[in-house]
């Protein structure tokens, strides 16, 4: 499985992680918070995301993104702005070619730690061990982005041991 992209969408901060698969499990390439400031007019900030995520994919080529879905948002002003830098995301995703995974908080915390229900700190002291970091990745997004990621290498793990169990090759 070639490098993956994991992306924490979010208009103020877009926490973003490049891994690889790697034994025993994945490999931290590099990661980033893409910033904002609430100042700039939106379309200029709708931009920035879209440039500094090309420049990401540009640098580092990878075969997917895994990108978190929306799944609840509090103030209507806030959905608005997370959905429009969500589509610029998925724009930049779609401009390289690159397929495009959607997973649920829910999802990422179960493939990482086994509960869909498991607190922040639990999940970056996964994420941390996962990867062989010394400390937790910060901020908070980029964390999440690399534990997006993660969700898509163990899923796709499961899905072609999968394959391999209908083909008689798996046990």
């Amino acid at each position: 499985m070639p490098k993956v992209l994991g992306v924490d969408p979010g208009v103020s901060e877009t926490g973003w992680a490049v891994l690889e698969p790697a034994p025993p499990g994945a490999r931290l390439v590099e990661a980033g918070c893409i910033r904002t400031s609430p100042r700039t007019p939106l379309p200029d900030r709708l931009r920035l995301i879209h440039r500094a995520l090309a420049e990401v994919v540009g640098r580092h080529a990878p075969a997917a993104m895994a990108v978190e879905e929306m799944f609840f948002l509090k103030a209507a002003h806030t959905i608005r702005a997370t959905l429009q830098a969500r589509g610029v995301i998925l724009l930049a995703a779609a401009d390289a070619g690159m397929e495009v995974r959607e997973y649920n908080p829910r999802q990422v915390k179960m493939a990482l730690t086994g509960s869909g229900a498991a607190p922040k700190a639990q999940m970056q002291r996964m994420t941390q061990a996962a990867l062989g970091l010394a400390e937790p990745l910060r901020p908070d997004d980029t964390a999440d982005a690399a534990a997006i990621a993660l969700c898509h290498i163990r899923a796709g793990r499961a899905r072609g041991l999968r394959v391999l169990a209908r083909l008689g090759g798996g046990s």
